[in-house]
Parts: C-alpha cells; structure tokens; sequence
C-alpha cells in the first residue's frame, strides 16, 4: 500500500472518531435533567432555597457571629437596665416589699392550718381569724421568753464577763507575748477616750434606733394586714394579678403559681423543721456543759437558723463567745464540737429528707442571695432572700417545661429578630447505612 493510501485510511479512521464522540456529547446533553430556575432548591424541587436570586452578598456583611453576639448583647443591656430600675425601686419602698415578703412566708406557713381547718366544716373566715391569732400568740409567747430568760440571767451573765476579762489580762500578763499592764491600761483608757469623743454619734445611732423600732412597727402591722388577707382570699388575689399578664404567657404563669406556692410552703415549713431541731439539740448541749442563757441561747439559734450559713455561723459563734466568757476554754471548745455536729447533721441529713431536692439552692447562690438581700434591706433581706430565689428556681422550670410543651404540640413560638436566617449553610451529613443522608433544614 502506498503512503497516500495509507493517509487517506488515517483521516478516514480519525474522521470516524470525531463523529463518535460528537454523536456520544449530544446523547448527554440529552440525558441531562432540565435547568433548575433561580429561587428553587435543587436538591429539594418543593421548597424554597435559602439564598434568594439575586447579586452576590457585598463583602462588607458583618459576620454571622457577631451578629449573635451584638443581638445578645443588647438584650442583655435591656435585661440589667430592668433589673437596676427594679432594684432602685424596691429600695425607695423597701418596707412596703419587705412587709409584703414576710407577710408572704408567714401566709405560706399559716395557709396549710386553714386548709385543715376548713376540711372541717369552718367557715374561711373563723378559720383564718383562728390561725392568725394563733400564730400571732405562739410568736409573742417565744419574744416574751427570751427577753425574760435574757433578764433573768442578765446579771450573772455580767459578773462571769467581768470575771472572763480579768481572768484574759492575767492570761494575757503571763503569755509568751510579753504583754505589760501598761499596754493594757492603755487599751483600757484608748477604749475610754472614745467613747467620750464619740458621745454624740452614739447618741444619734440610739435615736437612729428608735426611728428603726418604729419602722419596724409598722412593718409588723403591714405585715399581719397582708397574711390576714392572703390567708383569707389568695385565690382571688392570685387570679387578680394574672390579668396583668399578657394573654399569650397567662397560660404558662398560671401553671408556674401553684409550683411556686408548694415551693414557697415546703421551704418555710421545712426551715421550721430544721431551724426547731437545731436549736433544741444545740440548747441541750449547752444545758448539760452548764453554759448560762441556754435557753436563749437556743431560740437565738432557732431564729438565726432562718438565714442559711450564715445565720447557723454567727448564733453558734454566739455560743461559742459566751461558753468561752462564763466557763473557760474547754468548754468553749465542747460547745463548738456539740454546733458543729449539729450542724454537719443538718447539711447532710435534715435538709435532703426535709426540703428535698426541688426546694434545695445550691450553696454559692445561697451564699449569693444572702449576701445580696442583707445589702439590700438589711437582715429582713437576708432573711427573705433564699425563699425567694428558690420559688424564682421553681418559676423558671416550669415556665420552661411549659414552653417545651407547647413548641412539641405546635403551640406559639415567640418571635423577633434573630440571626438565625443569616446563619451559613450546614454541610450534609455523611449518609446512613441504608438510607440518603441527613439535608439540613432550610
């Protein structure tokens, strides 16, 4: 075969190819599905794609999170904005809260007495007036107690005192701290001096004191007006308050009330509890070391017990200063070991049976409220605090049941603005043994 021959079957072969191939590109064109229009989601025809059509986003967009954290952020500023506001208030009618709050507690411990008395066939009004007056008693009978047992013991009480710093200088003059009379004498005449020169703003700090009994007074009425009425009619006042709640969230306050009320209850009648076994166990301890005021002594316990940790720390270093003015070091120490097992009993074993763990607060927001509610108002606050952020506890589980309940049935969802739309594409997960893989949600 020649070499023309030979090209012309080379260009016949290569023509043939080419035409193969052409014939093989349009048969997929052919196969190739129809083009998707712009806004529709390829993978999923049905629904809408999240990037709508249009020019490319600028390159100046602020970044999606920074766009949470600002949204946070300023709904943080509002929140501590309310918060401050509230706390300016509360202290400008910080009698009117205070009075409020405790005739709440007592209502809390009185109410489960009229429950029981109206199961009995008495009217709502006697069996308020019954348990009031009851209560009422029952405090005054334990006030008059100890300002008499204190009376009664005042004087011996200051004899073993007198006799306790004299027995401190000579322990003090035969220390290894090489402590002169002369030094002493001059604590002694510096202590003196002061008084004298501040005279006058102890003269105003007992007036201060008057104005505050009065204060107190006051309260106390205030106090017993609302427990009376609460005791009487908190249905009714309960269901009052809900209008002030708007309507699509009055569902879920009303269902968070009665949890809060039964958190309020458990806790009060439950610090009774243990505030009544601390102060007999400890009052025993310092009835057989011979300790003067024990009685008093245990009702200033039972009362401190009120405050968590802090009030259980300062009646029994009370306990403590007084064993170690009247009856010496070894008895200061005994009574220390009688609060401190007293008090382990307690922490471990009376508050886990009796509160139980829905009325429980944990320690450092004990410590917190405590703290917060004594800068506020004082030892009232102190007193009132831990109550209140454990019922505050019970509200926020159950509104937050309440909104799970509702979002899994379809309920309204709250609204407003968000950096959710603005959040990136997640990437699609790996796909399952079996199945197609997971699509995020658009």
């Amino acid at each position: 075969m020649s070499k023309l021959q030979r090209l012309r079957v080379g260009v016949s072969r290569l023509a043939d190819r080419l035409t193969e191939t052409r014939a093989r590109a349009e048969k997929a064109d052919d196969d190739l599905p129809p083009p998707v229009p712009a806004g529709v989601d390829a993978r999923h025809p049905g629904r809408s794609s999240a990037v709508p059509p249009g020019p490319p986003p600028p390159a100046y967009m602020v970044p999606w999170g920074i766009r949470v954290a600002a949204e946070a952020g300023w709904r943080l500023l509002i929140l501590a904005g309310v918060i401050y506001v509230l706390i300016k208030v509360i202290s400008a009618v910080s009698l009117l809260v205070l009075a409020f709050t405790v005739g709440l507690l007592f209502t809390a411990l009185l109410q489960p007495t009229v429950a029981r008395l109206r199961r009995l066939g008495i009217g709502r009004g006697l069996a308020t007036m019954i348990t009031f007056i009851t209560g009422v008693a029952a405090l005054g009978l334990v006030g008059w107690f100890v300002v008499w047992q204190v009376m009664e013991n005042l004087d011996d009480l200051t004899k073993q005192v007198q006799g306790g710093i004299e027995e401190l200088k000579t322990w003090l003059l035969n220390s290894p701290f090489h402590v002169t009379e002369g030094q002493i004498n001059n604590i002694a005449d510096s202590l003196n001096e002061w008084l004298g020169s501040n005279s006058q703003e102890i003269t105003s700090a007992g007036l201060q004191g008057v104005t505050v009994v009065l204060e107190f007074l006051s309260g106390a009425l205030l106090a017993a007006f609302v427990t009376i009425f609460l005791l009487y009619d908190g249905r009714n006042v309960w269901n009052w308050t809900l209008n002030f709640v708007p309507r699509v969230a009055r569902a879920g306050v009303a269902g968070a009330g009665p949890r809060a009320w039964t958190t309020l209850t458990r806790y009060v009648r439950g610090t009774v509890i243990v505030a009544f076994i601390d102060g007999f166990f400890i009052g025993i301890g310092l009835y057989f070391l011979d300790v003067p005021m024990a009685v008093p002594l245990a009702v200033f316990i039972f009362l401190f017990s009120f405050i968590p940790i802090v009030g259980a720390v300062a009646s029994g270093a009370l306990a403590v200063i007084v064993a170690f003015v009247a009856n010496g070091v070894v008895t200061a120490l005994l009574v220390l070991a009688v609060v401190l097992a007293v008090q382990q009993l307690e922490g471990h074993v009376l508050q886990p049976l009796i509160l139980g763990r829905l009325v429980r607060v944990h320690p450092l927001g004990v410590v917190l409220a405590v703290t917060g509610g004594s800068l506020i108002a004082g030892i009232p606050g102190a007193v009132t605090a831990v109550p209140l952020v454990a019922v505050l506890k019970s509200v926020v589980i159950s509104l937050r049941r309440y909104a799970a309940e509702n979002a899994l049935h379809g309920g309204v969802t709250p609204h407003g603005a968000t950096a959710a739309a603005a959040a990136p594409p997640q990437e699609p997960k790996a796909p399952k043994a079996g199945g197609s893989a997971d699509l995020p949600e658009r």
